[in-house]
């Protein structure tokens, strides 16, 4: 009896971050990067176990401001969604740039040296649970 009790506590927890159906984007409203102005570095969501993302992140130096970018992004919904600049595939030496939200682009805050990060992620900061990681590659 105390095995249940214990094992159906720790096995909610697990499942609060199960798959709930796709994140709707609203049309974005960011502000447009120049034409002649390619990006600093790109990568391609991947997914954790048992999420769907697609789209890809890049930053972007739009005047003296880092920013990521997020283009045709769509993840499982989940609490607590956060967007991480970090420097490992998981999330444990990041900055947090804010909660993800219909907004496509994210500040990076200018005391961050941009080449020392090579990973962006998603993360359920609630739970701590990883939903998805997009690898950088400097172009």
């Amino acid at each position: 009896m105390k095995k249940i009790v214990f094992t159906l506590p720790l096995c909610l927890l697990l499942l609060s971050c199960e798959v709930e159906g796709d994140l709707t984007r609203d049309a974005e409203l960011s502000i447009p990067i120049p034409e002649n102005n390619s990006p600093v570095a790109t990568g391609n969501f991947m997914p954790t176990s048992g999420i769907k993302v697609t789209g890809s992140a890049k930053i972007y130096l739009n005047g003296n401001q880092n920013e990521v970018r997020l283009d045709g992004f769509s993840v499982s919904s989940g609490p607590d969604l956060k967007v991480y600049l970090s420097k490992n595939a998981t999330p444990t030496d990041f900055v947090n740039l804010g909660n993800l939200t219909s907004s496509t682009v994210y500040a990076i805050p200018n005391q961050v040296n941009v080449s020392a990060y090579k990973y962006i992620l998603i993360h359920c900061q609630q739970y701590s649970h990883l939903f998805a990681v997009a690898q950088l590659s400097q172009n």
